[in-house]
């Protein structure tokens, strides 16, 4: 018992220290307060805010290595940070460590999100309809320098045509354009599906006034 408190008390001072991830950690910016982290493998590797705690985040851990002391660890850094109005999305998928998907999985703490694209050997709340190899090009498009923006959205640059754009243009409903120019649509952006929908389900809840 002496032992597990040690293990505890160790863990949530990492939680609490500034600065111990390496460089290896990939933090990204996502906008309304949502910062992102790439895990790629520990214990080198942690998620830590600069100073106090990083507020609602993201935690990816597609492809991270891991062994079950840095699982336990990390389990116990989400659940020091994690809030009902700071949000943890983690993504997952089929390479993900066995560690970590056994340390993180069964939690049912208010506030954590597990996403990951479908498959049998990860059972996510949510589940995204997306192949393991669009996964994987997507997640190295970001290790390669990729704006994360551009991997959040279909059509960044294409304008909507909606009532604002109708009023704009002074264009009738009945006249309304399919798009706004007759030119055949760009080639469809690469699109990191995963991502894309814990930003998403940030972006609800901040509307639904949840966080």
């Amino acid at each position: 018992m002496r032992n597990q408190l040690r293990l505890l008390a160790s863990c949530l001072g990492l939680a609490a220290l500034p600065a111990l991830g390496t460089a290896a950690t990939l933090v990204r910016d996502l906008g309304e307060g949502l910062t992102f982290y790439r895990v790629h493998e520990l214990p080198a590797d942690q998620p830590s805010p600069l100073s106090g705690r990083p507020g609602a985040c993201v935690l990816d851990l597609r492809y991270a290595k891991s062994d079950m002391p840095s699982a336990l660890t990390l389990k116990a850094w989400i659940k020091f940070n994690v809030t009902p109005h700071t949000p943890v999305f983690v993504l997952e998928n089929a390479e993900t460590d066995p560690t970590l998907l056994a340390a993180l999985s069964g939690g049912g703490q208010t506030g954590i999100l597990v996403i990951a694209p479908i498959s049998k050997s990860v059972s996510p709340d949510i589940a995204i309809h997306v192949s393991g190899a669009d996964d994987r090009k997507a997640y190295d498009a970001l290790e390669k320098g990729a704006d994360v923006r551009s991997l959040l959205s279909d059509y960044p640059d294409k304008p909507r045509v909606d009532e604002a754009y109708l009023e704009k243009e002074h264009i009738a409903d009945s006249e309304a354009p399919d798009s706004v120019s007759d030119k055949p649509d760009p080639p469809k952006p690469m699109i990191d599906a995963v991502l894309q929908r814990a930003v998403q389900l940030h972006r609800g809840l901040i509307a639904l006034r949840k966080i």
